[in-house]
């Protein structure tokens, strides 16, 4: 991890449940791996975060989860000759979300986002890969969190959002000097103001991408429009 993080992180994670931990620290059974999970404070430090972006889980897919939420590394190219490429046309959220950033960006209308629209965009200044886009999110400061850091399966997927809460208490609650933003995708990022305390943070609160009505949220469009995040 970046050294800016190295000691709150050290407190949240004590504030983990032993036997929480000892499973972590077993690293069986779990993705992102526990060399991974922690990728997101790796690459932004702390004192450049502006926004924090709370997912809900990692993806169920190991070849995808990689430590940041919403950026799936299974995905190689955005676009293709097409429009979107296969990877992004099957993962429905990224796929929203590009959709989204386009509509922002002025490059397609409400009124056709569909993939021959997409497919006669001037790409030439927009970037290509997944990567990229995350490290746009981090130019503009965004931490790239979900609510838990792991994943095993479906049915678990609740009692880790649970076990993780303490940690993200303890995040927060050492951040509330520099107070970013929250941005809270779903119905788990949401819940994050009902169990904890966040009356010292502002939210920003949205549907998943998963969800159509994502693509002209409004608040969505000024928000990630706002921050370029396709352009090279």
């Amino acid at each position: 991890m970046h050294k800016s993080w190295e000691s709150l992180l050290s407190e949240a994670y004590i504030k983990l449940d032993k036997t929480y931990r000892d499973f972590l620290e077993e690293d069986r059974g779990y993705f992102p791996s526990q060399t991974e999970y922690f990728n997101v404070f790796k690459t932004l430090p702390r004192h450049k975060v502006k926004y924090i972006l709370f997912g809900q889980d990692p993806y169920p897919r190991k070849e995808s989860a990689n430590g940041y939420a919403f950026i799936d590394a299974k995905v190689e190219s955005i676009f293709s000759d097409k429009g979107l490429s296969k990877e992004v046309n099957r993962a429905t959220s990224l796929r929203n979300f590009i959709k989204m950033a386009l509509l922002a960006r002025g490059d397609l209308s409400q009124e056709d986002l569909s993939q021959d629209a997409i497919s006669k965009i001037d790409k030439e200044k927009l970037i290509t890969s997944i990567d990229e886009l995350r490290i746009n999110f981090e130019k503009n400061g965004v931490l790239l969190l979900n609510t838990a850091l792991i994943f095993t399966d479906k049915k678990s997927s609740a009692k880790h959002v649970r076990s993780w809460r303490p940690f993200i208490q303890s995040l927060l609650a050492s951040l509330e000097e520099e107070r970013p933003e929250l941005i809270l995708f779903g119905t788990h990022a949401k819940e994050l103001k009902k169990r904890l305390s966040l009356e010292n943070f502002k939210t920003i609160e949205l549907e998943h991408p998963y969800n159509h009505t994502f693509i002209s949220n409004e608040k969505a469009l000024n928000l990630f429009g706002s921050m370029n995040l396709l352009e090279k």
